[in-house]
């Protein structure tokens, strides 16, 4: 399925994705407020990936929620993305998708282009109230997106709060925060927002997204689902996330830079990919990595 951010934010262009061959319609991430954005420029492609500072651009909450049945009449699951500056905000959004038609709701707990907010996911005793609050108020699934983690103490830390409640999917990972490319020929960075700190996508960060769902795979069981995310724009990108331990797959940057129909196309490659090892369904090779 698509991930929250690029080609997401309008109806016209939800309805593209509902028209692909995307398993699920999934929103950009949406808050109580419309908002514009962080100011051009504030992204630029690079070589094996992307860099943004996007600053959560959004028709705000309330559009989207009138949207919904739109959205589930073109016949595929709605996935909204929320992403709150505060836990009240995430209440106020949570209470009312979970009385709307959406299948499932993300919490985006780890945007790292907003100036002068923290991304909760890096807060873990703010990211346990949020969850005793978000978790109490309605029946309808809720998962959350997560920042990428790099010391196992965190990965421990992150996944005994989520054992506490029920949180049903998690979605790894954000982009990598606060990355700086600069054009040695302007001597400048290549965008505006925060001085040229920008969220790495793309390639680059494959082997962080790889590791992330692995670690969170070992540690919370089968009990959570796991979205993975992070440099898939093949069928063996995509084979690689199933062998660590993803349910399923979101792509961002390839979309962003092919369009839809990106998703026929890796989803071709993962099942010739699959068909040429023996592989008839995805529980063969699911969290199956080998030890070496």
């Amino acid at each position: 399925m698509n991930a929250s951010g690029p080609r997401c934010t309008s109806y016209d262009e939800l309805k593209v994705i509902a028209k692909s061959a995307s398993a699920a319609i999934v929103t950009k991430s949406c808050t109580i407020e419309s908002r514009e954005g962080n100011p051009e420029p504030r992204y630029q492609n690079l070589p094996l990936g992307s860099i943004q500072s996007m600053g959560l651009p959004n028709l705000g909450y309330q559009a989207y929620l009138a949207m919904v049945p739109e959205l589930k009449a073109l016949g595929k699951p709605v996935i909204v993305s929320i992403s709150g500056f505060s836990i009240e905000d995430n209440i106020e959004m949570v209470s009312a998708f979970q009385n709307s038609d959406v299948d499932l709701i993300e919490v985006n707990f780890s945007c790292p282009n907003i100036p002068g907010k923290a991304q909760v996911a890096y807060d873990f005793e703010q990211t346990d109230r949020a969850l005793a609050a978000l978790c109490q108020l309605g029946d309808k699934p809720i998962g959350i997106k997560l920042a990428p983690y790099f010391d196992m103490s965190h990965f421990v830390a992150m996944a005994n709060i989520i054992k506490q409640y029920p949180v049903k999917f998690i979605t790894c990972i954000n982009s990598i925060g606060n990355t700086l490319v600069i054009d040695p020929h302007s001597e400048r960075p290549i965008i505006k927002p925060k001085g040229g700190f920008g969220g790495l996508c793309g390639d680059y960060i494959k082997p962080v997204g790889l590791a992330n769902v692995r670690a969170f795979r070992e540690l919370l069981g089968d009990d959570v689902q796991i979205i993975g995310v992070g440099g898939i724009k093949s069928g063996t990108d995509a084979f690689e996330y199933l062998l660590a331990g993803a349910d399923a797959v979101q792509i961002a940057t390839c979309f962003e830079k092919e369009g839809p129909e990106c998703f026929s196309r890796i989803e071709n490659e993962l099942k010739a990919f699959m068909k040429a090892k023996g592989y008839n369904k995805l529980t063969d090779a699911k969290g199956k990595l080998k030890p070496l």
